[in-house]
């Protein structure tokens, strides 16, 4: 194709496929679709501008009708390649559907596992490590930290991930599925189970209050303080198993999970195995 006819997205539409994308990634979201209807929306304003005739549009928008699912977050870096994949496509550089088919399928699982890592295990827990700080004592000051820094690092940072995709095109590809992708996905996953294990350290405390005592009303066993000689942090432990098991292994939904916790909070209370310190 003759350089002065070559095709090429214009930043206004680009910027659209970004936000459409940041507003719609989950939007449709089922069981059997994922995230399709999310990258195909975002991928709309492309073709339409990239492929004037209607017949083209349709023939050639049907590349993004295929099941999609990966971090939603880290996934707009493959919207961007995507987008520039196409504009090369528009200008007959050898790039068909199943290439971009190809792509998008090889980008899913590695930008899953280092966005889960990474945002998931990481990043979200050392922001809710801040805001639960900044929030003792009932202040509201941590909640607004959160919803500010967090909206600023989710929209920002995608933006910045979709343009970097679309610069570099193909390239992102051999990047992120090579053995330097690789190396990202273990190192994150690393420091994502450390951090994690540090939330849960700094943050949760599961104790007892059962005591037993004698007929003159002497507590002769106090439970806890046993637990603590043998194994400080004992019940912690044992509740941060539980919910992996369950989840982990199991395969319960982080919902049900907490209901479970839920029930055995009230019949711990119930019984007096648990002693929320509530006055009435």
């Amino acid at each position: 194709m003759d350089a002065g006819n070559e095709k090429k997205i214009s930043k206004k539409t680009l910027n659209k496929s970004f936000n459409l994308w940041f507003w719609g990634a989950l939007t449709c979201f089922s069981q059997e679709h994922m995230q399709t209807f999310g990258y195909l929306a975002s991928m709309l304003p492309i073709i339409k501008e990239l492929y004037p005739n209607k017949e083209e549009q349709q023939k050639n928008i049907h590349a993004y009708t295929a099941f999609f699912n990966t971090n939603p977050m880290l996934g707009s870096v493959i919207i961007g390649t995507t987008a520039s994949m196409e504009e090369a496509r528009a200008n007959g550089r050898g790039i068909d559907g199943e290439t971009i088919n190809d792509m998008r399928a090889g980008l899913m699982g590695p930008i899953a596992g280092i966005g889960d890592s990474l945002i998931d295990g990481t990043l979200i827990p050392i922001l809710l490590g801040l805001a639960l700080g900044m929030s003792q004592n009932g202040s509201p000051v941590g909640a607004i930290f959160y919803i500010i820094v967090w909206d600023l690092i989710a929209y920002f940072g995608q933006r910045f991930l979709y343009f970097r995709g679309y610069k570099l095109g193909d390239k992102a590809v051999s990047i992120l599925i090579g053995k330097q992708g690789k190396a990202i996905r273990h190192a994150i996953s690393i420091i994502g189970g450390m951090v994690v294990g540090g939330v849960l350290a700094s943050w949760v405390n599961v104790t007892t209050s059962l005591q037993l005592k004698d007929s003159t009303g002497k507590v002769f066993l106090n439970l806890q303080k046993q637990l603590d000689s043998i194994f400080p942090g004992l019940l912690t432990v044992i509740v941060t198993l539980l919910c992996w098991w369950l989840m982990a292994k199991k395969h319960v939904s982080a919902i049900w999970t907490m209901i479970i916790l839920i029930v055995v909070a009230l019949l711990g209370v119930l019984f007096g195995f648990f002693n929320p310190g509530l006055k009435y």
